[in-house]
């Protein structure tokens, strides 16, 4: 038998006493609070590997009605989840601040719940919070989970309230941008395809759509909805195709949309940049593997994965986190326009 195995399992005073820091610091550390110095943060680590300080989940657990598991409710179906670069993305943004603290992750893909059987396993106490990804308006279940455990949302809530915690991207600003950059290239007839109106990530990107449209004295070419996929965006670009209408550029929300209105010009032998100019949003892989390359306006999924759970981890805390976190999005440009 060891010595540690002699002397019983290191505690957390300990620790804290190698450290020299209090008790409630190691706690903090080992829950992945933020609330930490950078100083006592190493101290602590040091402290946790040099006595193989491994912390009693269970019993924190039931010392404090917890479950140390976190869900990630997704309302898509599956081949929309994993065929969408951007929820690769915010995953692993999720997983990323999720592994720097003790709670594990459970995955619920949910598009539809008429039986709530996701609203009852989460109100089971089967986790202690959850983050919701992707939520459109027929989502009701939404508001069932969200009043029985605490919620933070990935983009602004479909009926936002004053006590929702969420992390968006400007969409407005990025669909202002996206656009302003065609007009700023001499684009005057200029269309856009859209995502599901649905969802308040189209809606605002089509508002700044509409707004750079606006400001710069010029009318609406055409307007389609997309749905966030290739499919869609294909579709919808063959619907604005056989509606006769005249542009020379197009705004995309998203850059899957892209690359189905993309395959649609080129068989109608369009070309772009020379006759459409287009500008998609994400910067996703998907922009440098079409052709030509994609200008694109880039939202950072990853990072805004690791804010949703740094701020549900706060809030389990007893913190209290900002109710609202925007994060900026950045044009970037290439050969499409």
């Amino acid at each position: 038998m060891s010595t540690d195995e002699l002397r019983g399992a290191v505690t957390i005073e300990e620790v804290a006493a190698a450290a020299g820091v209090s008790r409630s610091t190691v706690s903090r550390v080992v829950n992945g609070s933020t609330a930490v110095s950078p100083t006592a943060l190493e101290a602590v680590n040091r402290a946790i590997t040099e006595l193989n300080y491994v912390p009693n989940r269970a019993a924190r657990s039931l010392a404090r009605r917890q479950t140390l598991a976190i869900a990630l409710v997704v309302p898509e179906d599956t081949t929309r989840f994993f065929g969408d670069p951007f929820f690769a993305a915010v995953v692993s943004g999720i997983n990323a601040r999720i592994s720097r603290s003790d709670y594990v992750l459970n995955l619920i893909l949910a598009n539809d719940d008429p039986r709530d059987k996701t609203t009852s396993y989460l109100r089971s106490g089967a986790v202690d919070g959850a983050v919701i990804v992707s939520h459109h308006t027929s989502d009701t279940f939404i508001d069932r989970i969200a009043a029985s455990v605490p919620v933070v949302y990935g983009g602004r809530p479909v009926r936002e309230r004053d006590n929702d915690y969420y992390v968006d991207v400007d969409n407005v600003a990025g669909g202002r941008v996206a656009t302003q950059h065609l007009i700023d290239g001499g684009r005057r007839r200029i269309a856009s395809i859209t995502g599901p109106l649905t969802m308040p990530a189209g809606v605002d990107r089509l508002q700044g759509y509409r707004e750079a449209i606006a400001a710069a004295g010029l009318e609406e070419a055409a307007i389609e909805d997309g749905n966030f996929t290739v499919q869609g965006g294909a579709r919808a670009m063959q619907r604005i195709l056989e509606a006769g209408v005249e542009f020379d550029g197009l705004f995309v929300a998203s850059d899957l949309m892209a690359r189905g209105a993309l395959t649609t010009l080129a068989q109608a032998g369009i070309r772009v940049p020379q006759d459409v100019g287009i500008v998609g949003f994400d910067d996703s892989p998907v922009a440098t593997t079409v052709t030509p390359a994609l200008t694109t306006v880039r939202q950072p999924s990853y990072g805004q994965g690791e804010q949703m759970v740094s701020i549900l981890l706060e809030l389990l805390h007893g913190g209290r986190p900002p109710h609202v976190t925007m994060l900026d999005t950045e044009l970037i440009v290439r050969d499409s326009a």
